[in-house]
């Protein structure tokens, strides 16, 4: 069950790893979506497919992948590629995910309404039907 926001997670500015810069402000009219993961956490792999599915098939949905594997860039890169993870995906750490909350478990999943607004997190594993579930519920709040 996504969990509708109650910290004050404003925005965020990340580049991925082609260089692109992502800011929140950019995406304004598109629900957002960020994920922390990292290519050692099961829960974390097993919903990439989901997210994959939801940023190729809506186009209300921004999805940004953060992954939180600060040893190695390198494996992330091997990891996306073979993985065929189509959205934009950061390398972070502590200090990006501190932009948007304190990242305790992995996976952690932010979504932000077209607004640009906070408007839900969930901790551990999500499924599309969730994210598509909340968006729906909270666009009939938008728009009666």
């Amino acid at each position: 069950m996504l969990l509708s926001l109650s910290i004050q997670a404003h925005g965020f500015q990340f580049k991925d790893v082609t260089g692109k810069n992502h800011d929140l402000a950019d995406y304004k009219g598109k629900w957002v979506l960020v994920n922390f993961w990292a290519t050692w956490c099961p829960p974390c792999l097993k919903e990439i497919p989901d997210l994959i599915s939801l940023y190729e098939s809506r186009e209300d949905l921004m999805v940004i992948g953060v992954a939180i594997d600060e040893a190695d860039p390198s494996l992330v890169l091997e990891f996306v590629e073979s993985m065929s993870i189509s959205y934009p995906t950061v390398i972070g750490d502590r200090r990006i995910a501190a932009q948007i909350d304190d990242i305790s478990l992995l996976p952690s999943t932010y979504l932000y309404d077209p607004a640009g607004n906070p408007a839900a997190r969930k901790l551990g594993l999500i499924t599309r039907a969730e994210i598509e579930e909340f968006m729906q519920s909270k666009s009939k709040d938008v728009h009666p």
